[in-house]
């Protein structure tokens, strides 16, 4: 009887072991998801901030070149449209949309402005553009940090075991951001 009350408590303990160790590791998990959770926030803050800076330039661009180009109000407007359009969406994969069809638009203005010797000497314009293509590349770098974490994150959410923690919190998947149209892959020329 002694036997079998040791063998008992032995299997109690380990039993108890087992369940702290399980308990342990899925915190661990749990606190790893949450923070690539933040850090793909994060990195979505980034991007966040640089399309603002971009949205915050666009007017003074297309006031300097209105002020050259009066009968190209179609192509300013386009560019205005879509500079609303981006500012109201919401999340990665509208935003990319949205961002795809300002880059175009921009992209057509910067070729109306070709046409256009003195616009394109224009002390203010020229400023605009510089502004406009650190922004580029700023908003590119932030696109790939973004893109990376997410990935990061949806890695970790999708292999097994963390699968199960994930599932057990509602971890979903995060969104890449992405340009939706492909003529609208490369940032508009800035420089002449």
């Amino acid at each position: 009887m002694g036997a079998s009350i040791s063998s008992g408590l032995v299997l109690l303990v380990v039993i108890g072991l087992v369940a702290v160790v399980a308990v342990l590791w899925g915190i661990g998990v749990f606190n790893r998801l949450q923070r690539l959770r933040i850090r793909t926030q994060g990195a979505w803050s980034d991007i966040d901030v640089q399309l603002k800076r971009r949205h915050d330039l666009i007017p003074n661009l297309v006031e300097t070149v209105k002020g050259y180009a009066t009968h190209e109000k179609e192509t300013l407007e386009g560019v205005m449209t879509a500079r609303n359009a981006a500012m109201t969406a919401h999340g990665p994969v509208d935003s990319g949309a949205a961002e795809g069809m300002l880059t175009a638009a921009l992209g057509r203005l910067f070729a109306v402005a070709e046409a256009y010797p003195d616009l394109k000497a224009n002390q203010n314009f020229l400023q605009l553009q510089q502004e406009l293509g650190q922004t580029e590349d700023a908003i590119g770098f932030s696109r790939q940090n973004y893109n990376r974490t997410v990935g990061e994150y949806n890695e970790q959410i999708a292999v097994f075991p963390a699968s199960i923690v994930a599932g057990m919190f509602a971890f979903t998947a995060g969104d890449f951001f992405e340009v939706a149209e492909p003529a609208a892959r490369e940032a508009p020329k800035v420089s002449f």
